[in-house]
């Protein structure tokens, strides 16, 4: 299909972000260690003349850009960092750094913003306040940049009237564009349980308390928490994704490690499922003789999207690249993004692109994943164009 009018606006910028995309790329960092690419960002965006401001949520930073006299107030956000996973694409720009890489497509996010932040800079076809976010450990799981900038005044110093954010998703053709109303990604909790047990001799296993073997039980009977205890009509995952116990095949250790993550969308269901787990962790290992040592760490809300918001991003996406590339109602996704601490504060909504085939391995957060280079006019656009829209002299109905 032909590119549309905004898209060929931006077409002229795709080698400079391919550029940015893959500088950044290159030189992944971990959560709240973004400093280098904190710095160019900051960099680019002052070249540019926006007004800067760092530091906020540790590595997170601000650049605002003003222009008529309209009272709006608008919020875009991308996030920066990266995950610890050795990447193995083979590609030209591969991570320089071992054991770190953007498998999650954060570098694409920013250079997509970095793309609008330049494009309105140069024409300033917009009236009223932008204010452009760049957050720092999106990845973290828990005490993140999301809420991080928020604890530190992002909203009381940069006032918003709407905000939006985006996320690439493989699997998805690239460039199609996918929202949905409402409860949106789901809430993500983790729980971090200790099993205390008696080591001793494997020959021996009378002498001791196995914590490996009330680990292997317990991770069995989480299995029964959502298909037993959660109504079918809801949505909720449990997952062991980890289990460690013992380095010598003649020992019994003295105590195994147990990671979960919990998924769910309904406050009631997320309650029914800490109180599931804790106590099915701690009696099963109490009716094996051990003892279990529990952290149950509440991690991101639930990202709810504002249904006004999400219905003028969909309009403002079809305007781009037609209405059969956009998806106004794609399920609900059980992954978790920090986004939701700003929409808890903003009304606003998250958007999806389509990045193409997850085949070979090319999904999220694997060692092969690519971000897709078309995608940053195709993003840059986006965030262009709903800028436009959005800022306007006129101001918001109440």
């Amino acid at each position: 299909m032909p590119l549309f009018t905004r898209l060929l606006d931006l077409q002229p910028l795709q080698d400079e972000l391919t550029g940015m995309r893959r500088h950044i790329h290159s030189r992944p960092e971990l959560a709240f260690d973004e400093h280098g690419t904190a710095g160019f960002v900051a960099g680019k965006l002052e070249e540019w003349g926006y007004a800067v401001t760092r530091g906020i949520g540790q590595t997170g930073l601000v650049a605002t850009l003003r222009a008529g006299a309209g009272p709006r107030r608008l919020g875009l956000r991308a996030d920066m960092d990266a995950l610890p996973i050795q990447e193995e694409t083979g590609l030209p720009y591969a991570s320089t750094r071992p054991g770190l890489m953007h498998a999650c497509g954060h570098d694409g996010h920013t250079a997509m913003l970095l793309g609008a932040a330049k494009h309105l800079a140069r024409t300033r076809n917009f009236s009223g306040t932008l204010h452009l976010i760049f957050q720092p450990a999106e990845e973290r799981g828990f005490d993140s940049g999301g809420k991080a900038m928020v604890e530190d005044g992002l909203f009381e110093r940069f006032p918003c009237d709407r905000i939006y954010a985006a996320h690439n998703h493989p699997g998805y053709p690239q460039g199609q564009i996918m929202v949905r109303s409402g409860p949106f990604l789901a809430a993500g909790d983790r729980v971090f349980a200790t099993i205390h047990g008696v080591g001793g001799h494997a020959a021996r296993p009378h002498l001791a308390v196995d914590p490996l073997v009330t680990a292997a039980a317990i991770v069995m009977a989480l299995q029964t928490v959502v298909a037993r205890n959660v109504d079918p009509n809801e949505s909720a995952v449990v997952t062991v994704g980890r289990l460690r116990a013992g380095d010598a095949l003649n020992v019994i250790p003295g105590q195994a490690e147990i990671g979960i993550s919990v998924r769910s969308f309904s406050p009631a269901v997320r309650a029914l499922l800490k109180e599931r787990i804790t106590t099915l962790v701690a009696t099963t290992a109490q009716s094996y003789g051990a003892r279990a040592e529990i952290r149950y760490v509440e991690g991101y809300p639930v990202l709810d999207n504002d249904p006004t918001a999400t219905a003028f991003a969909a309009d403002v996406a079809a305007e781009l690249v037609g209405e059969e590339r956009v998806l106004r109602e794609i399920p609900k996704l059980m992954g978790s993004e920090d986004f939701a601490y700003m929409l808890q504060k903003v009304p606003g909504a998250l958007l999806r692109i389509g990045n193409g085939p997850a085949d070979d391995g090319r999904g999220l957060h694997n060692a092969r994943y690519d971000f897709h280079d078309g995608n940053l006019t195709v993003g840059a656009a986006l965030w262009s164009r709903i800028a436009e829209r959005f800022l306007v002299d006129a101001p918001l109905a109440a």
